[in-house]
């Protein structure tokens, strides 16, 4: 194809003004009002407006853009001005129109309101809104910025198998996979084998799908979301919770400097991510659950907070805080046990404010084989199953701990979203699964 065409984003970015640009894409919007028609653009890279005047274009020209149907792939010769009432500042003067697929009539998705389950049955189209650009630009651009974070601070990328055969977080949330002869299923977290690698690659981090056969119909739970996942070697509580306030709000430095306009497109004010700075205040479980009774809520402690109690907390502070020293009953079986108190573990979740509740989980893991062994009895589990991981005990093990980050659920406190579907191309829920 040819390399005269400029991406949108290049011309919006500024210093193309009264240049002659070539630009290709799709009708995203169009309307009409006298002798002009106005057609909106959409390329990938932005959304720009492109004017064509009667008398500044032949008739059949005018009369093709009059004709033209929304999401046609087209392409526009034209001139570029600056005009503070056109979208991003720029447009372009149309001086040709070359229309590459003329779309059928009807576009499903009409300027009217359509419900969620409408949008959902047509997100293949619908990720084509100025919404879901936004929010998918934050989220490519998010995790791009951990990506160089973990580069700056000698991290290795690593990846785990999809298919497993022993549960990480709880049996009852796994989703079995016919694997020839036998049953596996499909991953909750890279973790087990993460703790593995630590003694092959040192520190390390993995960008990848995770499953969850939960039963919820909340606003914050997917059945496949994505997992941000780090475990570092020699590493205990303080400090993994220090490197979790390091990354975040490195990246979240970065999302205000370089998405600032689809941040307030979607609603956010920037001052807010440039608040996200350590330190993260901290409060013990033992904290949390007082600040709930003092606040009414029948809350037994050992239970895990819940999605309602998360936002009650959550919805007392203006930047991500901690809550740690969860209870074991509340954690799975490779928690670390706190030793001058074995009731509670070495554990802490990162809370993204505003009401949004959990977005990380983490802690120390028990790094002794017969405490180990002892809590994967007590937890109910076979032994024969984590063969390989008891392995890891015996063979240079040593303090350890790491964390997993919901990607989804962060992106949806960053972007304000109102559920967490929309921090996705294509969600899959409890009742979802097309398209």
């Amino acid at each position: 194809m040819s390399e005269s065409f400029l991406e949108v984003s290049r011309i919006l970015s500024g210093g193309l003004e009264g240049e002659k640009v070539k630009v290709r894409g799709w009708l995203h919007n169009k309307r009409s009002s006298g002798g002009i028609h106005f057609l909106i653009l959409r390329d990938g890279t932005g959304i720009i407006q492109c004017t064509m005047k009667r008398d500044k274009v032949d008739r059949r020209q005018f009369e093709l853009a009059k004709d033209v149907t929304l999401e046609s792939s087209i392409e526009l010769t034209g001139t570029v001005r600056r005009d503070e009432r056109a979208p991003g500042g720029y447009e372009i003067a149309v001086e040709e129109l070359k229309v590459v697929h003329m779309a059928e009539e009807g576009f499903p998705i009409a300027k009217k309101y359509h419900g969620p389950e409408f949008l959902l049955d047509h997100r293949h189209l619908w990720i084509r809104s100025r919404k879901m650009q936004n929010i998918l630009r934050v989220r490519a651009k998010f995790l791009e910025a951990a990506r160089e974070w973990f580069k700056l601070n000698g991290y290795t990328e690593f990846h785990s198998p999809i298919l497993i055969t022993a549960a990480c977080e709880g049996g009852a949330t796994l989703f079995p996979v016919k694997y020839f002869d036998r049953e596996a299923y499909l991953t909750q977290s890279w973790q087990l084998y993460a703790e593995a690698a630590i003694a092959s690659l040192g520190k390390i981090y993995t960008v990848a799908p995770s499953f969850r056969a939960e039963k919820s119909r909340t606003r914050r739970h997917l059945t496949e979301y994505w997992h941000l996942e780090v475990e570092i070697p020699w590493c205990g509580l303080n400090e993994v919770m220090k490197v979790e306030e390091e990354l975040l709000s490195y990246v979240c430095r970065r999302l205000a400097s370089e998405a600032s306009r689809e941040l307030r497109d979607l609603g956010r004010d920037v001052k807010d991510l440039l608040r996200v700075e350590p330190p993260f205040e901290r409060l013990t479980y033992d904290e949390a659950v007082e600040i709930l009774h003092e606040d009414g809520f029948d809350f037994e402690w050992g239970k895990d907070l819940g999605r309602v109690e998360e936002r009650h907390l959550a919805l007392k502070f203006d930047k991500p805080f901690f809550i740690t020293h969860y209870p074991r009953s509340a954690k799975a079986f490779y928690h670390k046990p706190d030793p001058n108190r074995p009731e509670v573990t070495l554990s802490v979740d990162l809370m993204a404010p505003e009401g949004y509740g959990e977005i990380t989980g983490g802690g120390e893991r028990i790094d002794d084989l017969d405490e180990l062994l002892k809590s994967i009895k007590e937890n109910g589990l076979n032994p024969e199953d984590y063969k390989w991981y008891i392995d890891l005990r015996r063979y240079g093990s040593v303090p350890h701990a790491g964390f997993g980050l919901g990607v989804e659920r962060t992106i949806s406190w960053i972007c304000r979203l109102d559920h967490i579907r929309d921090a996705i191309a294509f969600p899959r829920l409890i009742n979802r699964v097309y398209p």
